[in-house]
């Protein structure tokens, strides 16, 4: 197949070329490139932009008696839609061993649509489990997930951070680190409840910032004292910016995420009648953290943009068509009396590139080269998938989105492709959207036809 006529647009520059693609790759990049045979597709003011990656989505997760609505085919397939044709996802620590616990999530993975990898969650730690980490690297995933939060379910102790950060600093793997204070939540939680506050909005009252930004400065102590790399994912406070700012100054090697729904939303939703919509972990915070967060991607403090893709149904008693077939599933309906128990989490996966290309490069907020090293190339290269991933270069994968720049949407539920009952941008207005997804060379999305299927997607060790 070649492509003529087009725009690219890399993480660094942006260029008139033809691409040419020979079976799953990318085998030449020219100009007015002259191939016999070849399928011709003629891209004349269209952009072409690598296949995003996201570094954090949640598929097929159980969580307060129910399970996140997207599985691994669901999730990939919006994740294909919105231009996203490479998913990280996280394997639970659910079985004796890490390595049964990634056999068992490998066979829940088998079905993704796009290609895909995973991060260990860490939330036991003892001496037969140090002595298991490395092994991990064997089984293709070089990345520990650990928490600060979530006492007495995945919570480390910051001595164990420590030592999994040593770890982490001997064997070539990275700790990722959910920063928040445990301890504090759960005295505000006991609090409110005593109290007789159990609405949406106190999930983000019994979350303060503060703990967010004193957790991701302890992080990056125990990092600097560990002398190893660490990332912490979804940044969502004016003050986590600054604190990665103060210790990379300071020669800490601390790298950052953030998400859509901290640039956007504030705790004010969870006070809509809906509210529970809005409902993640951490919450959203102010007007602004959100420009903070901005400033924080347009200047490069922050790396990537993940979604922290965990979708739950808005009202689980009423079904949905999905594939021409009806689905319930719980959801936040289960916390309609309690906030502690609506499930955590948001649909995303399918949004990102669509909603950050009107919101940030549209608006002048980010360059275009900005938006693919934030959403692509820059998570392939810290997650150990670059030059296979996030790149327009000979020898990558064929992984390419065909962009119109042009393209008004009206977006909403019905564009999005995520299995759930809502959308945080029903009825917003975006311009540039996707308008042919490959996935290594195949042609997975043609507008709004779905060309793809379950099981396309390839494991890819790290």
């Amino acid at each position: 197949m070649l492509i003529k006529n087009a725009t690219l647009i890399t993480a660094s520059e942006s260029f008139m070329a033809d691409i040419l693609v020979e079976g799953e790759k990318i085998s030449q990049i020219g100009q007015n490139l002259q191939v016999e045979n070849a399928d011709i597709l003629d891209a004349t003011s269209k952009l072409i932009l690598p296949g995003g990656v996201d570094p954090h989505v949640h598929l097929d997760l159980p969580m307060f008696g129910t399970v996140s609505s997207d599985d691994h085919y669901t999730g990939t397939k919006a994740a294909a839609f919105g231009g996203t044709t490479t998913i990280i996802d996280f394997v639970s620590f659910d079985s004796p061993t890490l390595r049964e616990s990634v056999d068992k999530w490998r066979v829940k993975a088998e079905k993704a649509a796009v290609d895909y990898s995973a991060h260990m969650n860490l939330t036991r730690f003892d001496e037969k489990i140090a002595a298991e980490i490395p092994s991990l690297r064997e089984m293709g995933i070089t990345t520990l997930k650990v928490f600060t939060a979530y006492n007495d379910r995945l919570r480390l102790s910051d001595g164990d951070i420590f030592r999994a950060l040593r770890i982490e600093r001997d064997n070539g793997m990275l700790v990722m680190l959910h920063a928040e204070n445990g301890d504090v939540i759960d005295q505000l939680i006991t609090d409110a409840l005593n109290t007789d506050h159990w609405q949406p909005e106190w999930h983000a009252r019994t979350r303060p910032a503060w703990g967010a930004v004193e957790a991701t400065l302890r992080a990056c102590a125990l990092a600097a004292q560990a002398d190893a790399p660490i990332y912490i994912v979804h940044l969502n406070a004016a003050g986590e910016v600054d604190m990665l700012r103060y210790a990379r100054e300071r020669g800490v090697q601390v790298m950052g995420e953030t998400c859509p729904q901290y640039l956007f939303f504030t705790e004010d939703e969870l006070r809509r009648p809906d509210g529970a919509k809005w409902i993640c972990s951490p919450p959203m915070r102010t007007v602004a953290d959100n420009q903070r967060l901005w400033e924080g991607l347009a200047d490069g403090t922050i790396q990537t943009i993940g979604t922290d893709h965990c979708p739950f149904f808005y009202d689980g008693t009423k079904p949905i068509m999905y594939e021409g077939k009806e689905i319930t599933i719980p959801g936040k309906e289960l916390g309609k009396d309690d906030f502690t128990k609506i499930p955590n989490g948001l649909p995303g996966v399918g949004d990102r590139l669509a909603v950050l290309w009107t919101t940030g490069v549209g608006s002048g907020k980010l360059t275009a080269n900005q938006f693919v090293a934030l959403t692509s190339t820059n998570p392939a290269k810290i997650f150990g998938l670059y030059p296979r991933k996030g790149a327009l270069l000979p020898g990558a994968d064929a992984d390419i989105v065909i962009w119109d720049p042009q393209k008004k949407v009206k977006y909403g539920v019905a564009h999005s492709h995520q299995r759930t009952d809502y959308n945080l941008y029903e009825g917003w207005e975006l311009v540039g959207y996707p308008e042919k997804v490959f996935l290594r060379g195949k042609l997975i999305v043609d507008g709004e036809k779905w060309l793809g299927k379950a099981r396309m997607g390839e494991f890819l060790p790290r």
